[in-house]
């Protein structure tokens, strides 16, 4: 079977780390590298951009007659004209009153291109602060998805900028696909790519010389899993000297001696989903309280025994609660959640049965989510009520904090981790904006860590995150209202009964998604992503 047949490298860099003792210094690959370099078959590569699907930039484009909510927290507002000349933001012109004819007299001079907007909402393009491209375990369940799969259903969804964190297929082949973007070559969206720093390094040296040769490479930061802790502090050093940013997934092999305060201190800028901040909060253990017979490699005891975490910090309201919460605010720290991918283990049906699996996941992807012993992520051997219990329980106190900390100002971006656990891409990174809303924040809260915060984690702000005069031609439309419902942005709709007609309809999902001044189809790129999955359907019938 062909499970079998993977090495023992790659079962534990899949796990997040890795077994290698050998000292490459700055030779030393990044931990997805390593991980495509024990099996060596990727993805097809993103096909050029086509005119089917895209059009521009334009010298001037004119968008006409939209409401708009621009990412900073301010109130919607509309109609406004907004002018694009050359990929930037020209004006933005408040052109009327809802429900008043528009004064024609009154607006910007025609484009060379115009999008008629009437009645529909103009949003900043979306950043996914946490997204994998893919990773090479894909491989083993069946033919690896291209990265037009992946790249069109971000697209799809609005998400014009995605943080890569991870290299999960090998640094070369991320960063490639990011030079594509940049130049617009392809279709997809503007790339941040963070690669995984190794785990076994012994030495500062070591870790100073990975550093600097992942800067030459090319990439935008490092994402740590763990690792010896003063090995880890020069890292962190190297990376500011060098200008790279930092994400950190606290892994349990790790976290008894770096926890998220320990990594905030030395300049991380963003904590992955949450491990490592209820260790800070611990306040009547330093380990976890791990079951005799627990083991890190069995993914079921990991993500089991990490439902009943929370439960073991100290209480919101608590002096241990707000020293740690106000350490890291004065360190202009950022929460990166991922709600999202952790929502089957507290509901396991609901994430199986999503609406969008039958027509978006591919055959191989949904493989590649059922149990197995190997492959990561794929771990509900035999999930129990009490399991999913504990998870629901777990999302309360993970979430107070996370709203708590956005409530005294501190910054939550908003990203998906897509790609395992049922959660496809684009789709689930919506599915992330309504965990943020069941957490306390307002809809317009929650657009502000899809834009604008993300634009700021990547330190992108002066560009990118909000619909302002200035900045670059990022921008999403949709028919709906997304503040007043933001299952709108689904690529499937959101399910409404038109009392005029007694039929159940489907509305909404993004129409526009303008990435750089070039204007894209959302809808054509999701029809694609619909005959991508029945043509595989197809092939494997036959």
């Amino acid at each position: 079977m062909i499970f079998k047949q993977i090495s023992t490298a790659v079962i534990a860099i899949t796990l997040g780390f890795s077994l290698s003792t050998t000292a490459m210094q700055d030779k030393r690959p990044a931990v997805g590298e390593e991980r495509a370099q024990n099996i060596k078959k990727l993805p097809t590569i993103a096909s050029p951009r086509e005119e089917r699907i895209s059009a521009g930039p334009y010298k001037r484009m004119v968008i006409r007659g939209a409401t708009m909510v621009d990412g900073t927290g301010a109130p919607p507002i509309g109609p406004v004209d907004i002018v694009v000349e050359n990929n930037r933001i020209a004006a933005i012109r408040l052109v009327g009153n809802p429900g008043v004819p528009i004064n024609e007299a009154g607006r910007p001079a025609k484009g060379d291109h115009e999008i008629d907007a009437s009645g529909a909402y103009i949003l900043p393009g979306l950043i996914d602060s946490h997204s994998h491209m893919g990773n090479a375990l894909w491989g083993l369940t069946g033919d690896m998805p291209s990265m037009d799969y992946v790249f069109k259903l971000w697209m799809g969804h609005g998400i014009t900028t995605s943080r890569e964190v991870g290299c999960g297929l090998g640094a070369g082949y991320t960063i490639s696909e990011k030079r594509r973007s940049d130049r617009n070559e392809i279709t997809a969206p503007r790339m941040i790519v963070h690669c995984g720093f190794p785990t076994d390094f012994s030495e500062a040296k070591q870790a100073r010389g990975w550093v600097k040769a992942l800067k030459k490479r090319g990439a935008d930061g490092i994402k740590f899993f763990g690792g010896n802790p003063r090995v880890l502090e020069a890292a962190f050093d190297e990376a500011k000297k060098q200008g790279l940013r930092t994400a950190f997934h606290h892994a349990q092999l790790s976290v008894s001696r770096v926890n998220v305060l320990d990594s905030a201190r030395w300049g991380l800028n963003s904590m992955e989903h949450w491990y490592g901040l209820p260790e800070a909060l611990f306040d009547d253990r330093i380990v976890q309280d791990y079951p005799l017979d627990y083991n890190y490699a069995n993914e079921q005891d990991r993500f089991g025994e990490a439902g009943r975490l929370w439960r073991q910090a100290a209480k919101p309201g608590s002096n241990k609660w707000n020293a740690v919460m106000d350490e890291l605010l004065s360190l202009d720290f950022t929460l990166d959640p991922t709600f999202t991918i952790y929502e089957a283990n507290r509901d396991v049906m609901r994430a199986r049965t999503a609406d969008w699996h039958d027509e978006y996941t591919l055959p191989s992807v949904w493989r590649f989510f059922q149990p197995n012993r190997i492959l990561h992520g794929s771990y509900h051997f035999d999930w129990t009520t009490q399991d999913e219990i504990d998870w629901k329980n777990n999302f309360d106190m993970w979430m107070t904090f996370v709203n708590e900390y956005k409530n005294r100002g501190g910054r939550v971006t908003a990203g998906s981790d897509s790609g395992f656990i049922f959660k496809l891409f684009g789709f689930d990174y919506i599915r992330e904006l309504e965990l943020l809303q069941e957490a306390g924040f307002h809809p317009l809260e929650v657009i502000q860590s899809a834009t604008i915060n993300g634009a700021e984690l990547i330190g992108r702000e002066k560009d990118l995150g909000s619909i302002e005069v200035g900045k670059l031609a990022d921008m999403i439309i949709v028919d709906e209202n997304p503040i007043h419902n933001l299952k709108v942005l689904y690529g499937t709709g959101h399910m409404r009964l038109n009392d005029t007609s007694g039929k159940v309809e489907r509305v909404g999902g993004i129409k526009w998604t303008i990435k750089d001044g070039i204007v894209y189809d959302a809808k054509a790129m999701r029809a694609d992503i619909r005959k991508m999955v029945q043509d595989a359907k197809d092939a494997e019938q036959n």
